[in-house]
């Protein structure tokens, strides 16, 4: 399978390492609107750069294209791709805008082609083992899901691109670039929004315009609540954490990020994402042995482009057996639904219907 990469950035260089380690795929080609550095990543990895989308997918018979540019760039290479007849894997978050995943849903609907965004934390294994503990019914409805990402930034990260910190060229602050896996996790976990109210501000960053923290109070639509505490001001960086409470009493948890959270080709990731929190009846003595099989597992991988290869792989195996991807463009747009009803009920001072 012929896979193309849209925007040489930082993560890109992830992206194309995790195709290069993933079995029956090729990469062959990248696509920059900076032909120079679109050129010196192909020239890094010995394939093709391009300047224009569709003659790339066209002469390179392209599969699957990995978007990797800033947010609100996202939308015109996506489109372009999915009328070239390219399906489509896009750095989270989907868009920034609800009208951008609209219309890159809507392409990839009308061209029949496949659209999914990237969250690959849903891969872990501490993740995974909550997504089938509610499926088994272990814990009941879920009725209670939060989230805490209290993390760290500091001025040389934003200075590092000219994009970050805008609101125009990033689309937001903490909410968009640094929580939409934890954001995506809550959801595959709790189901669908029906209201939210929720604040941000700029606690510390004064050199940014948009926020490094935000709060909001979550109602689900299977009668659920929600808390959400996410921030990049706390030094050096603590941890993010998804935890799910159940009707019967029962709580699962995963910490997906400890210690000085990761920043894509600028850190790597120091501790292993482990279950932190496991009441299931009869399997509360199971918590340290499953600490200890995916701290073991963590030793031995480079988790960094380990779990970008998981879901390229399972994006491949989708198109091959003509069925939706584990993680969709509707579920990217469910991300940038929440995030976007929390800077809206910023603006208002009021609760807001999904």
């Amino acid at each position: 399978m012929n896979i193309a990469i849209i925007g040489p950035g930082k993560v890109a260089h992830l992206h194309a390492k995790a195709v290069l380690q993933t079995p029956d795929t090729n990469l062959v080609a990248v696509y920059g609107r900076t032909y120079q550095k679109a050129d010196d990543f192909a020239n890094h990895y010995g394939i093709r750069a391009y300047s224009d989308v569709h003659d790339m997918i066209e002469r390179e018979k392209v599969d699957l294209c990995l978007v990797c540019t800033t947010h609100p760039a996202h939308r015109e290479p996506t489109i372009a791709a999915l009328n070239a007849g390219s399906h489509v894997l896009v750095e989270k978050p989907l868009a920034s805008s609800l009208e951008d995943c609209d219309a890159m849903i809507e392409a990839a609907n009308r061209n029949n082609r496949y659209l999914g965004t990237i969250s690959q934390r849903r891969f872990y294994a501490p993740s995974m083992r909550i997504r089938n503990a509610i499926d088994s019914g272990k814990i009941g409805k879920p009725v209670l899901g939060t989230i805490q990402m209290l993390g760290w930034r500091d001025e040389a990260y934003y200075k590092s691109d000219a994009w970050r910190g805008t609101w125009s060229d990033e689309g937001g602050g903490v909410l968009v670039n640094q929580s939409p896996h934890q954001l995506d996790l809550l959801l595959w976990y709790m189901g669908d929004v029906d209201e939210v109210y929720g604040v941000w501000r700029n606690l510390n960053h004064p050199y940014i315009e948009v926020d490094d923290t935000a709060l909001a109070i979550v109602k689900f639509k299977n009668g659920g609540l929600g808390n959400i505490i996410v921030s990049n001001s706390q030094k050096p960086g603590i941890f993010g954490k998804v935890h799910v409470h159940g009707q019967n009493g029962a709580s699962v948890g995963v910490q997906t990020d400890g210690g000085a959270l990761f920043i894509a080709g600028m850190s790597s990731i120091t501790d292993p994402p482990v279950n932190d929190l496991w009441t299931v009846p009869g399997e509360e003595n199971q918590l340290a042995q499953f600490v200890a099989e995916d701290t073991a597992f963590f030793n031995t991988i480079d988790a960094t482009v380990y779990y970008f290869g998981l879901q390229i792989a399972e994006f491949r195996d989708a198109i091959r057996e003509n069925r939706p991807p584990s993680v969709t463009g509707e579920d990217g747009r469910k991300v940038v639904a929440l995030f976007q009803a929390i800077y809206e009920s910023t603006r208002t001072g009021l609760p807001v219907k999904l």
